[in-house]
Formats: structure tokens, sequence, C-alpha cells
């Protein structure tokens, strides 16, 4: 997402804007990279951080996320740090070591699966002579390269820009310099420092308009939904847990669905029908992740508004994977930043059961009947998917009030209407009149007393 700059080092210039649309590191041949997960321990109690999770597994995931870019990893490794070094996050012998690896295999980035200061990584560039990248950046960059809707590219350059602007202090080994005044201005003119901060500002303060367009561009399709309404269905999840090939199941559709992390960014809506014959606009969206970037969070705040909106959230699940608990934690800690209306009922998918071995099948049977609504599924072959749909429908019912009409017998329309889009519970006919008691949700008793004129009991 961002290129060198004239000094060779990552930055924001006048003479090259970050653009959301560039590739980065993925857009050349695949450029070789070392990837690092340190283990932070704390000095006093030895405990780590992440509350348990795999080492190795951490390594894995930040090596997905390497090579979802293209990344080519020659060189991937864990490292314990009992107290991290202010200057580099790594102790000095680690460093050392490293800048020899880097040099024998020849390795063009080296990304730290940790949040690093701008000083850090200034410090580390020079110590290992490549370009290092934290976790923050590495994120960023898949998003700059996956972003595809007008929408997505427009918060990708936010959150990039965000990022970026504290870590001009290390981009410019030339901001000494000064632009010269106007002439009748007294003193200095303006250092390249404030000129980049200057532009990065207006950029942002652009950036937000838009975006802010963009919300109410969303707000007025709401809006429209709601004059025509159909409960909103939201697909969540860990990043990779099968999100976009459950859509693509239930809804027939082709969204971009691969084993990568971060293959779906811009959301996609389409209608579908529950087993009870209820229409419903089921949406995928981004995937979560461990640590996902506090600015990327807000910068997705637009497309993040169909998931608080929603009537029903369903969390899918890689039950398969080996971090699948932690995974669960991490979606639920960003839903929880995201102030959803807790009344909002939750079913989770537990997918990826094709993957399990029988006793791995048990353990998840287990699970899923320790939670209120929940299913097995195989988003790829399509086990359970049936069962997934009522546990929604199930869970939209949950809604439904009961209400009376008297509709007349020769209006054949609105009966018709009820039989399709209620639950009727029971019926009266009382000579031209039909006394009818049906469990229906709000929006649709809207709909029905709109275009009928029917006042209900």
């Amino acid at each position: 997402m961002t290129g060198p700059n004239d000094t060779g080092q990552p930055g924001y210039s006048n003479q090259r804007r970050y653009r959301a649309d560039d590739r980065g590191w993925g857009e050349a041949a695949r450029r070789r990279a070392l990837v690092l997960h340190p283990v932070v321990r704390t000095a006093r109690a030895g405990e780590e951080p992440q509350a348990g999770r795999d080492p190795a597994r951490c390594l894995d995931e930040a090596v997905g996320l390497a090579e979802a870019i293209a990344l080519d990893v020659v060189h991937r490794e864990t490292v314990t740090l009992t107290k991290p070094a202010p200057a580099t996050l790594l102790g000095g012998g680690v460093v050392e070591r490293l800048a020899a690896v880097i040099k024998e295999q020849a390795v063009d980035v080296a990304i730290v699966d940790h949040a690093l200061s701008p000083v850090q990584q200034r410090n580390l560039e020079r110590a290992l002579e490549t370009k290092v990248i934290d976790r923050t950046g590495l994120i960023l960059e898949i998003f700059g390269a996956r972003a595809r809707t007008h929408e997505g590219r427009l918060q990708v350059e936010l959150a990039a820009l965000s990022y970026q602007r504290s870590r001009l202090v290390r981009s410019w080994t030339h901001l000494e310099r000064q632009r010269g005044g106007l002439g009748f201005v007294g003193g200095p003119g303006e250092s390249q420092l404030e000129i980049d901060r200057r532009l990065i500002d207006e950029r942002i303060a652009k950036l937000k308009r838009e975006l802010e367009q963009v919300r109410r561009t969303r707000g007025l399709h709401r809006k429209a939904r709601e004059r025509v309404p159909y409960s909103v269905v939201a697909l969540v999840g860990y990043t990779n847990a099968g999100k976009s090939t459950l859509f693509n199941r239930v809804t027939g559709g082709a969204v971009f669905a691969k084993n990568l992390l971060f293959a779906t960014l811009d959301p996609t809506m389409r209608q579908i029908l529950l087993p009870s014959g209820r229409k419903v606009i089921l949406s995928d969206t981004v995937g979560f992740i461990t640590d996902l970037p506090t600015d990327l969070v807000a910068a997705f705040r637009a497309t993040l508004e169909e998931v608080t909106g929603a009537d029903v959230i369903v969390h899918v699940r890689d039950v398969a994977a080996a971090e699948s608990a932690f995974e669960k934690k991490d979606v639920e800690a960003v839903l929880q930043s995201l102030d959803i209306d807790p009344d909002t009922p939750l079913v989770e998918a537990l997918n990826k059961i094709d993957l399990l071995d029988a006793d791995g099948r048990t353990a998840a049977a287990a699970e899923a009947g320790r939670i209120e609504r929940a299913a097995l599924i195989s988003a790829e072959t399509g086990e359970g998917v049936d069962r997934l749909l009522s546990e929604i429908d199930r869970a939209l019912s949950r809604r439904r009030a009961l209400k009376r009409y008297d509709v007349s017998l020769a209006d054949g329309r609105a009966l018709s209407w009820l039989y399709e889009h209620a639950q009727v519970v029971e019926r009266t006919d009382d000579g031209a009149i039909a006394h009818i008691d049906v469990s229906i949700d709000p929006e649709d008793a809207a709909r029905f007393e709109r275009r009928y004129g029917r006042a209900a009991e």
C-alpha cells in the first residue's frame, strides 16, 4: 500500500500520495519475507498477554497474512521476550542474528507480528537494513490490495493515512529542509514534515466527509427497506471462517471465496427465502482478526453499521481450527465494541465440520448443545445449512407478536398475503368476515396495515 519515497523509506510525500488501490508488496514478483512472532512475557508473572494462544498457531496466522499478499516467506520463527527493548522491541542478540539471516536469505521485507512504535520500526530498519512492517501495517497492506468498491477503498485509505500520520517522523531523512516563505511572511518556511502532515490531514478530512455521505446513503437504503421491510441477517466471524462460502451456498451467489485471510472486504447483500417462507436480506461482512487495528475498525464503521442494524447476527466459526475458542472471543470483543443491541438474537454456525473426524464431530455437537442457538454446518458441502436456516427462522420468530385481523372473505388478496407472510394461529369465519389470529413480525404487520388498511385488535 505504501511505497518508498525519494529516501528509500516508506512515507507520504507531496510527490506520491497514498492510493488505496496500490498493490504494495504483492504487485511485483513474489518478494522474499521473514516473519517473526514475538511472544512477550511480563517480567513479574511470566504470563503471555494473549491468554494462552499457541505461539506456533499465531506464527502460522502471521505467515498466512503475509502469503495473502503474495509474499514468499523464506524464514519464520517465534522469539520469547522477557522484557521488550524500548528501542527495537527485540533484544540486541536477536536483532544481530536476524540481520545475518536477512542478508543470507536476501530478504526484502521483515514482518514483526506485533505492534511497533515509529521509533522501534525506524531502528529495526536501520539495524536489519531492510523494510520492516508490523502487524497493523501488514493488515493494512492486505486491505489495500483487496478493497474493490469505492467505499472499501475510502475506508482503507482513511485507516492507512491515520496509521501513517504518526510515522512521518521516521519516514524522512531530510525533515530539516524547509520551503521558502511567501516573501511578505517573516520567519522560516514550512518544513517537509509540516507539509506532509498538512497534506495527510487535508486528505483525512476529505475522506471523512465522503464516508459520512456513504453513511447517509446507507441510511436512505435502510429506510427504503423499511418501506418494503425485510429483516436483515448479518454474517460475522473470524477471517477465513467460511462466511463467503456460506453466503454463496445459501444465496447461489458468486462472492469471492477462497482459502485466504481477508478474502472479503466489501459487503454484499442478497435476498433469501427461509423455510417458513419469510424473505430476509443476508449480508456478508468483513472478517475480524486478533488485534484488529483500532483505526481500521473505525474506518469500516460505515460497513459494520449493517451489523449493528441487523435483526439476527450469525457468527460463523471455523470449528475445525485449533484456535477456534480464541477466535470466538476475538469476534465477540469486536461485536461488543460496535454497541449492538444486546437483545439482537445471535446464532452460531459451527462451520467446517467436514474437516472433523468422529471424535471432533462429537465434541462439536456437545459444544453446540451448550449454545442457545447453534447449528453444525459445512458451507463447503451444504451439510447442516437447512438446520441453520431454521435456527435463523426461529430467532426471527421471537420478535413476532400475536394480532387479530378481521378480513372480508371477498378480499382474497389480503387473506393470501397473511397466509404467506404470517403464521395463522386460528381462524373463525363469521358470515362474510374472517377473524384471523396471526403471529406476525412488526414490520410485516405494518406492511399489511398500510397496504390493506386493516387495523389490528
